[in-house]
């Protein structure tokens, strides 16, 4: 079976776009909560938010697209075109048919939607764009990344929620080890909107002020937004044309335990875990890292701790567990990709990022968390966890390449 490896990372984030900008911040423990301005706030129980204020597709040369794709998209592309860029592939001219295009997602073109909802109730039926339609089907984030770079490969897109990125990663990973593409541009692109930013907060599980995974007073997420795409490559093409390599991606475990529409399953999160490792031919005591779904809820983090040391047993106190979300909120189906990205490049520069705000120890929650300063240890194997709604549980597992 082929080895995969990532070979290029490309990165729209709340804290930084591009792989320098978001490592630099990551590490230094920046957060990128804001005051939300997409849309007024003031009816309900909180005002922050994790938006991406810096973007501009103008910027990264996509201008001709702001009129006929989503916000989902153009984040998606953007993203995209970063990743190639790192990775210095020519895919158009040299891999169009053998490139595949694995994209993830929560609520897709979730803005699209609620501009039209919006422009009938204000205007009628009628007054709307016709184009506008056009944004909303959610595979249309995957086909204009391939339609873009002008690929003809697979082309799929998954909605598993808040795990679709490592949903993603993980396919486009087979797709590759079974033959049937040579490189997959993979991850997750999420929107800010309305109706999650809505959504939790009727769910009261939106924090006031910051988010504290592990934190004894924790609150509750923050609702974010950004896009996360890896090039993957079969090692043999990577080092053929003596591609930089970040990490190798080992394999990955998934679970659908349907417990409970909304609240974590200890014994799903289990298995997820217990499965990865077993795809990955490893076992817990290699796990240098882990790098937490960490929501800063309090059922979440809760459930997660105790999966982890129901794996892990009584190694669980030296491995460290770390919650990048304390800094950019939780950027649902792209949550994952990012989180992805910040293993491969802590496997890669030998940084492990810090979870910021921790202030109180919770005994449920007694994880090394690498409480708010980044922390210099060498990263061999690290584990990417994800959880979704529904019991839709991924766990990804990268390794330094030597």
């Amino acid at each position: 079976m082929k080895k995969v490896v990532i070979t290029g990372i490309g990165l729209i984030t709340s804290i930084g776009i591009g792989k320098e900008e978001f490592w630099k911040n990551l590490l230094s423990g920046r957060s990128g909560i804001s005051p939300v301005t997409a849309f007024d706030t003031k009816e309900h129980f909180t005002h922050l938010g994790g938006e991406v204020k810096n973007f501009s597709p103008e910027d990264m040369g996509l201008s001709e697209y702001i009129d006929t794709c989503s916000r989902a998209s153009l984040l998606a592309i953007s993203a995209t075109k970063l990743a190639i860029e790192d990775s210095g592939l020519n895919l158009s001219a040299e891999h169009p048919t053998d490139t595949a295009v694995c994209i993830g997602t929560t609520m897709g073109a979730v803005q699209s939607s609620e501009f039209i909802n919006e422009q009938m109730v204000l205007h009628g039926v009628q007054q709307f764009r016709r184009e506008e339609i056009s944004k909303v089907p959610t595979h249309s984030t995957s086909s204009i990344v391939s339609r873009l770079n002008k690929l003809s490969g697979p082309s799929m897109m998954f909605s598993t929620a808040c795990a679709a990125g490592n949903y993603a990663i993980g396919y486009g990973t087979d797709l590759i080890r079974l033959g049937r593409a040579q490189i997959a541009l993979v991850g997750g692109a999420e929107p800010f909107s309305k109706v999650a930013f809505t959504g939790f907060n009727q769910f009261k599980a939106v924090a006031p002020e910051k988010c504290q995974p592990f934190d004894k007073n924790r609150k509750g997420m923050m609702v974010a937004e950004g896009a996360a795409v890896l090039v993957l490559e079969s090692l043999e093409h990577a080092l053929e044309r003596g591609a930089e390599i970040y990490a190798e991606v080992l394999g990955y475990g998934l679970s659908c335990d349907a417990k409970h529409m909304t609240t974590p399953s200890v014994e799903g999160i289990v298995l997820c875990m217990k499965k990865a490792l077993r795809y990955s031919g490893i076992t817990p005591d290699e796990v240098d890292y882990i790098s937490a779904h960490g929501t800063g809820t309090i059922a979440n983090d809760r459930a997660e701790v105790a999966a982890i040391k129901e794996v892990f047993g009584n190694r669980y106190r030296e491995i460290p567990v770390s919650s990048i979300k304390s800094m950019l909120g939780h950027t649902m189906g792209a949550a994952s990709a990012i989180e992805a990205s910040a293993c491969a490049l802590a496997i890669k520069t030998g940084y492990i990022p810090p979870t910021i705000n921790f202030e109180t120890p919770d005994p449920d929650c007694d994880v090394d968390c690498v409480p708010n300063v980044a922390r210099k240890q060498e990263v061999y194997i690290a584990m990417n966890n994800s959880y979704a709604f529904g019991g839709n549980n991924a766990s990804l597992i990268l390794k330094k390449f030597s």
